[in-house]
């Protein structure tokens, strides 16, 4: 039936319309839910905002838009007449009856004038009577006067429609207030019960302004005067609403709302207090604690509360349990209110990220920006909080109040709570947002400026040496920020709601300096031992700068290891005994007082970054020389090209093995016990895919993995920090011990192996870190040559392997073939000469002159002889070296006539490559990404970083290596690869 329908009506469309429709289809399909935006504002004189169809609509004839902008009413001198529920029509009023009533249904006359709206207007002191006892309405309005006289002494009421009974003040004989009694706030005072010449100004010292409050200029004078004189308990409230909405400030002279209150507070000394609290007085609010000096200490560092905190364990507590007793501006007492959602935290969050805010232990911090439109919406008035701590009991429930510091609140003009803690006036009560007292003209008027608690804090401080989780009174520390009203549309203000937990750490802090200091004082002798020791082996007995130069890179390296020993142990103690402890005995460093910490870490990444840049200095400009022990095994013959005769001479030996050899020491140059890919990876997988960064989180749970809904604290440096670091430490010590234990002995030990290398290539290699001192590797082949054919080459260590041959050791019959060299003046010197000679030949092997290859030789013959013993005056002496030698690192022995070649098993020549130098590398690596994570919170960026800052050194070193490398040994950089 429908489809038969639907051809009816197209058949009978016409075609333009239907060309019209399918060539705007898009335009109405895009466009059928859109309308204009029309506000009650926009609407006009004549038109109402319908908020049903969300838009202005036109009143009726005869009528005219509501105040409140969202219905018509009719017009002055026109009745309200019901035609339907859904329309309202108006019909004007006889002559006989011109006026209006008060609910606009009829028409009457009135006893006087009318009203600018056109109904009957009464006396003072009268009410207007429309309608008899049924109902009825009356031909003619009366005006009926009130009987202020004892014993009715009633007045009109606020809407001036009956009769009521005056205010208690008033009964002497009458409602009226005569002289010289002063009439306030509807109440009748006793003439000099206080002064009139009260200050209802508000002061706004971050606007350097005041403005005289409407508010204050209504109620200020007669709530002072009825709490004085009455002690009524609401009056007495407001006013100290009215004390705080000025920040508790006040002066000596001042009769503001704070002098008002004081004057009064004092006037009650001879009162009992109340609840046995001597700053809390009879019938008046508790907003101060005293002037007294120190008050503030003996407040918040005497008493500890008597509850303890514990995370866990089945006597777990950690629930902060707080309740304000809510005042409206009048005084009134409104309710008791748990604290824990928004009452004291203006940001909008999830109830679940607000609730932590009081779980014990956790940094909360919520910031945002709020509109300032919104909070006229959210706060027409201002609520006032008086905050406690709940100590439970159950039916004897014992209550804390909670002492609060109010940042902005001045005595004389002075910010007071601004400076050390034995100026502090600590108070009670606050508000958080007052769009009230700013309005001048009118309590209906638009304020000039509003005040909004920009920042709270709830500040806990752990009792020292507490193994109860004990903590004293928590302080509360408020900071308002005047907001002046341009465009409240545009205008924002930031808050911060804060739980912060604090304990005293200037025990900690003598440790650490304690440790820095017998620590920093062993760095010293160390660092002598090695200035003497490096004076031994560059053969200088003078003490001149350079050596004081010296003496400091060697303690900014030593000093590094201390701070980074200091600086580890203190993280990982925060880590280990905050994250584990039952009962809360330690809390966490705040973020001010982690500087000097941070302090200790970049004094540790600088001196270890001076010693890492010295380490690479020396070892690419290290002396090295290869000796070859190859000698010629046959003559070939060539022609004079002066005579024309024939002469044999010794057939050349090959320079490849050197090369080899040469480029094998390049590439193990810069090989390391650790891979550093491997090591980044490993670090970021357990930070940031199992989650061992939420460790370092500013709370006291031990959880890897943590829900999107629950609330995230601030990362502790400290934390953060120790767990970076150890985390990095253990994965690079692991990696050290499987390469040192497994990879070495079961793979591959390049440096063993270069060591054999050399043995097979007939080639030793002498290495001179410092002008007398260095390394030999003794490289001679056993069987007298290595240059031959692969058939020979395999005999040969055929023979050695069954031990058919002498052993490769320097010394006949032992085995070991590196040495520590300790070389005489003499040998050095000579060494000198002839490298000078090298220098001057330049470094090239190819097309070579003649002086290049005399000096060349000059210099293997003369360290060849040197190792066969064939200068007396330059010879040798093959020992062992102490077991104190080695732990110092330092020979006692002065080569003076012989030089000194100290039998090292362990292959100490691995100290002028990376491989020699893991502990320092690795250390530095691990203050790197510390340093750059500390400054980015990001271990992603520090990884990144990381990784590029090795792979840039480790270019360095390479280039620098192979280029010194060529230099000293004449090796053809293009033979490096």
């Amino acid at each position: 039936m429908a489809t038969v329908t639907l051809s009816l009506v197209v058949s009978k469309c016409k075609m333009p319309l239907l060309l019209f429709l399918l060539v705007h289809i898009d335009l109405l399909l895009c466009q059928q839910f859109i309308i204009p935006f029309k506000a009650p504002s926009d609407c006009g004189v004549e038109e109402f905002f319908d908020i049903s169809s969300l838009s202005c609509v036109k009143c009726g004839p005869k009528q005219r838009r509501s105040t409140t902008g969202l219905s018509c009413v009719c017009q002055t001198g026109y009745q309200t007449v019901i035609a339907d529920k859904l329309s309202v029509t108006c019909q004007q009023c006889p002559r006989n009856k011109p006026a209006v009533t008060k609910d606009g249904f009829g028409c009457i006359r009135c006893p006087g004038s009318l009203t600018d709206e056109g109904k009957c207007q009464c006396p003072q002191g009268t009410v207007l009577v429309e309608r008899d006892i049924n109902g009825n309405l009356l031909d003619e309005a009366r005006c009926e006067a009130c009987n202020g006289d004892s014993p009715a002494l009633t007045i009109p009421n606020r809407n001036g429609d009956r009769c009521e009974r005056c205010q208690a003040s008033f009964f002497n004989s009458s409602c009226v207030c005569k002289s010289p009694n002063v009439l306030a706030g509807g109440l009748c005072f006793p003439s000099g019960s206080l002064s009139t010449n009260v200050n209802p100004s508000v002061n706004y010292p971050q606007l350097k302004f005041s403005v005289q409050s409407a508010w204050f200029l209504e109620n200020l004078y007669s709530s002072s005067a009825a709490c004085l004189v009455f002690s009524n308990l609401t009056a007495c409230q407001a006013l100290g609403n009215m004390c705080v909405m000025n920040l508790h400030s006040f002066s000596g002279i001042s009769t503001d709302a704070c002098g008002l209150f004081n004057t009064i507070f004092r006037s009650r000394a001879a009162l009992s207090s109340t609840q046995d609290i001597s700053y809390w007085r009879v019938n008046l609010p508790w907003l101060y604690y005293g002037d007294e000096p120190g008050l503030a200490s003996r407040v918040l560092q005497t008493n500890p509360v008597p509850i303890g905190f514990s995370f866990r364990e089945r006597n777990k507590n950690t629930d902060i349990r707080l309740l304000a007793a809510v005042y409206n501006v009048r005084g009134e007492f409104l309710r008791w209110e748990p604290v824990g959602g928004s009452n004291l935290q203006l940001c909008p969050q999830p109830v679940t990220k607000q609730a932590a805010a009081f779980s014990f232990g956790i940094a909360y911090q919520e910031s945002c920006d709020l509109s300032v439109d919104k909070l006229f919406d959210t706060h027409p008035e201002p609520l006032f909080y008086d905050v406690f701590m709940d100590l439970g009991g159950g039916e004897n429930k014992k209550l804390l109040p909670l002492p609060t510091l109010v940042q902005n609140q001045q005595y004389n003009g002075r910010f007071i709570n601004q400076e050390s803690m034995k100026n502090w006036y600590l108070t009670r009560r606050m508000f958080l947002v007052d769009t009230l007292s700013g309005r001048e003209k009118s309590l209906t008027s638009t304020p000039k400026v509003i005040r909004v608690a920009s920042s709270v804090k709830i500040k806990f401080q752990l009792v020292p040496r507490t193994q109860e989780g004990q903590v004293y009174p928590p302080l509360m520390i408020v900071t308002y920020t005047d907001v002046p009203i341009n465009d409240s549309k545009t205008r924002t203000v930031s808050t911060t709601f804060t739980m912060e937990y604090e304990m005293d750490q200037n025990e900690a802090h003598v440790k650490t300096d304690t440790a820095l200091g017998v620590m920093g004082g062993v760095a010293v002798i160390y660092s002598l031992l090695k200035t003497v020791s490096w004076k031994r082996r560059i053969a200088s007995p003078l003490i001149d700068v350079k050596t004081t130069l010296k003496f400091l890179l060697f303690y900014a390296g030593d000093l590094a290891n201390v701070f980074f020993a200091v600086t580890v142990g203190t993280g990982l103690y925060w880590l280990i005994f905050y994250k584990a402890q039952q009962f809360v005995s330690v809390l966490l460093p705040l973020p001010a007082q982690e500087e000097q910490f941070v302090t200790y870490i970049g004094c540790a990444f600088a001196l270890k970054m001076i010693q890492f840049l010295h380490k690479l200095i020396l070892q690419v400009s290290v002396d090295i020389f290869f000796i070859d022990w190859e000698r010629p095994r046959s003559k070939t013959s060539r022609t004079v090209q002066a005579t024309g005769e024939s002469k044999r001479d010794p057939a050349p030996v090959s320079i490849w093995r050197t090369y080899f050899v040469a480029n094998e020491w390049n590439e193990i140059q810069t090989i390391r016990k650790i891979n550093p890919t491997f090591q980044i990876i490993a670090v970021l997988f357990f930070l940031e895919v199992l989650g061992f960064s939420n460790l370092a989180l500013r709370d006291p749970w031990s959880t890897l993995q943590r829900s999107s809904q629950d609330y995230i604290p601030s990362y502790s440096l400290t934390l953060r920090y120790g767990l970076a670091a150890t985390l990095w430490l253990c994965i690079g010590f692991l990696q050290v011990i499987c390469f040192t234990v497994i990879y070495e002995r079961f793979v591959e030990d390049k440096i063993r192996q270069f060591v054999d290398l050399c043995s097979v290539s007939n080639i030793s290699v002498l290495l001179l870190s410092h002008d007398c001192f260095g390394y030999y590797i003794h490289g001679r082949s056993v069987h007298g040559h290595a240059d031959t054919n692969m058939e020979e080459m395999k005999n040969n260590l055929k023979r050695e392997a069954e031990s058919l041959c002498g052993q490769r050791g320097l010394l006949p019959n032992t085995e070991i073939q590196t040495f520590q060299v300790s070389l005489t003046k003499c040998l050095r010197s000579q060494y000198d000469r002839i490298r000078d000679s090298l220098k001057r030949s330049g470094p090239s092997m190819i097309n070579t002159s003649e002086t290049q290859h005399k000096a060349y030789h000059t210099m293997n013959h003369f360290l060849g002889s040197v190792i066969d013993h064939a200068y007396s005056d330059m010879d040798y002496i093959v020992r062992d070296k102490l077991v104190f030698e080695r732990i110092i690192g330092m020979e006692f022995l002065e080569p003076t006539d012989k030089s000194i070649f100290y039998n090292d098993e362990d292959h100490s020549f691995r100290d002028v490559l990376f491989y020699g130098n893991e502990a320092t590398l690795l250390i530095f690596d691990t203050l790197f990404f510390c340093v750059v994570d500390l400054g980015s919170q990001s271990f992603v960026l520090a990884a990144v970083l990381t990784y590029a800052q090795q792979t840039i050194f480790r270019f360095i070193r390479n280039t620098l290596g192979r280029k010194n490398l060529g230099q000293k040994t004449l090796v053809d950089d293009r033979f490096l690869i």
